[in-house]
């Protein structure tokens, strides 16, 4: 593929290769990164957020390098081979003659350009979503065995990249029927879901933890058409940039002419589509739709081959994008160059530092930082840290890895930004100040689930309810160490109040939950200070830490 390359394309390459790679060097890592790096640190077929090639494409750049390199090679390499591939997808012999305008289009894509270097799961969506489509194109001239397996493990590949990617396979096949009647097609599909069956075992294994926190437990808010719908034509705006007019008459203007083109005009509209109705729900993030630009990419350079005006504005356009996102990587590096802007990327080593010279060696219990917590192991050489979620915040990796067990009985240092004084004390680069205190010996059990058995269809207040608390730890608990509680949320699954209670076992001498053992407990819902409440959860505090996300929130009357 490589020697079919035009030398000037490969030159451009080489240089887009190179500036991710030195963007990647100089970069400190912003805390998604961080949070990946954790997930590698304990490989697994699946993680609470995201199937598992974040992470594995963490573990590979980590074994060739250190520090940021270490977690972002592979998105470097990734990147560029993505560009390759959208070059061999366009059919056009004009495209030799018009390879600079390739380069400004697609470097002017702002988030594509991030992703360059950013290791976050859309970059493997992007480097495999352009694998399936070059894999569809040739099965669609010439389909066979070797198509077929090839292209069922390019759509394993997706998937295992994230979620997302099922609308991408979908419409592909909605834009194509006669898939339903071919069999290799059918073979891709066997070997895409053998391929990702170890994925489908974990989910199972792990109660659906993935599956049920994004469609049921994810908090949300109350719709506003500002932050909603106009967000999402925002976010149209923002990953394309300055060459929005052009991008998107090109992609109006378009008119497929084959299987392949209605595929790629398939997946723009349906994904727009898509999340243009999602966000009449919730807010639409912009990396959500990021993964349209594979489509644009190829439709858009397409139009602009036959039309020389469109080309013409989009190349000054798309050169005016490439200096401020160049500008604006440089200020990825150096803050200055943001004035008053700080990012992610900007005072993780100096914050860390500071933690560090108070607490020394000791593991760190941030509170509620799913964040803070990796950001601080990857930048002290691995000290064991652990992100202790309450009942304010939400579940995330650290509410299934193995975290807990590291710091368990260990002196801690315990970080929370709810604290107004203690002896621990550090100030992040954008000015907000965290502080935190010493626990001698550590213990949580955040672990522990409850699920409600017995209720009645709409429970309320006054309600009498029965549910079961299940210890998945290797030791015993005592129940003394446990104090119960009844979390009351809003109708966007928001805490609202947690009101005590002391539940019903089923025997007055039973003292302790045993290992690998099951309880049950009655109580009375509680009566609450708050309105409009939709939902409660159980909920765990042990030790007087703040209370848990035990239970899975049940709707009230």
């Amino acid at each position: 593929m490589i020697a079919k390359l035009p030398k000037t394309f490969l030159y451009l390459l080489s240089a887009f290769f190179i500036l991710n790679l030195l963007q990647a060097h100089f970069t400190e890592l912003i805390y998604d990164e961080a949070y990946y790096w954790y997930y590698s640190q304990n490989m697994a077929w699946g993680y609470f957020d995201h199937p598992p090639m974040v992470a594995l494409m963490v573990k590979i750049s980590g074994l060739l390098f250190q520090g940021e390199l270490g977690v972002r090679l592979v998105s470097v390499l990734m990147s560029t081979s993505t560009l390759a591939l959208l070059w061999h997808l366009i059919d056009d012999v004009r495209k030799d003659h018009h390879i600079l305008p390739f380069f400004v289009l697609a470097f002017s894509m702002t988030l594509l350009n991030a992703y360059g270097f950013l290791t976050l799961p859309d970059t493997p969506l992007l480097f495999f979503t352009a694998c399936f489509l070059w894999c569809y194109k040739k099965f669609i001239e010439r389909p066979g065995l070797g198509l077929a397996v090839l292209m069922g493990l390019s759509m394993a590949a997706l998937m295992y990249s994230k979620y997302h990617a099922v609308l991408v396979i979908f419409f592909v096949i909605l834009s194509n029927f006669s898939l339903l009647r071919n069999k290799y097609a059918w073979l891709a599909v066997g070997v895409a879901l053998l391929s990702y069956a170890p994925h489908f075992y974990w989910l199972y294994d792990h109660d659906f933890v993935s599956i049920k926190y994004h469609l049921y437990e994810r908090p949300n808010g109350a719709y506003s058409f500002v932050k909603y719908t106009l967000g999402f034509f925002v976010n149209l705006l923002a990953i394309v940039g300055l060459t929005f007019p052009f991008i998107y008459r090109a992609l109006f203007k378009t008119r497929p002419k084959n299987k392949f083109e209605r595929a790629l005009v398939f997946i723009t509209y349906g994904v727009l589509l898509f999340f243009f109705v999602s966000s009449f729900n919730r807010r639409v993030q912009t990396q959500w739709i990021i993964v349209v630009s594979i489509p644009l990419i190829i439709l858009v350079y397409h139009y602009m081959l036959h039309h020389r005006p469109t080309m013409t504005w989009i190349y000054r356009l798309g050169i005016a994008n490439a200096i401020i996102i160049l500008y604006l990587r440089l200020g990825l590096i150096y803050q200055p160059l943001l004035f008053h802007i700080y990012y992610e990327s900007h005072g993780n080593k100096d914050w860390v530092g500071q933690l560090r010279d108070q607490v020394g060696d000791l593991p760190v219990v941030f509170e509620n930082s799913y964040r803070r917590a990796p950001m601080y192991s990857f930048y002290t050489g691995g000290i064991p840290t652990f992100s202790l979620n309450n009942v304010m915040y939400r579940k995330n990796q650290y509410s299934l890895g193995t975290a807990e067990e590291r710091i368990r009985g260990e002196r801690v240092a315990y970080i929370s930004h709810y604290m107004k004084k203690g002896p621990i004390s550090y100030t992040t680069e954008s000015g907000a100040t965290f502080r935190g205190k010493f626990i001698a010996s550590f213990n949580s059990y955040r672990k522990l689930r409850c699920e409600v058995v017995e209720s009645p269809e709409n429970p309320t207040f006054g309600s009498e309810i029965v549910f079961t608390v299940d210890n998945p730890y290797n030791f015993s608990v005592p129940l003394e160490e446990l104090q119960f509680g009844i979390a009351y949320l809003d109708a966007y699954k928001k805490t609202q109040e947690v009101v005590p209670i002391v539940p019903r076992p089923p025997r007055p001498d039973i003292k302790e939950l045993g290992e690998g053992s099951q309880m049950s407990f009655e109580v009375t819902l509680p009566a609450s200070s708050k309105a409009n409440l939709a939902y409660f959860r159980i909920v765990i505090s042990e030790h007087g830490l703040h209370y848990g996300l035990n239970g899975t929130p049940i709707p009230l009357k």
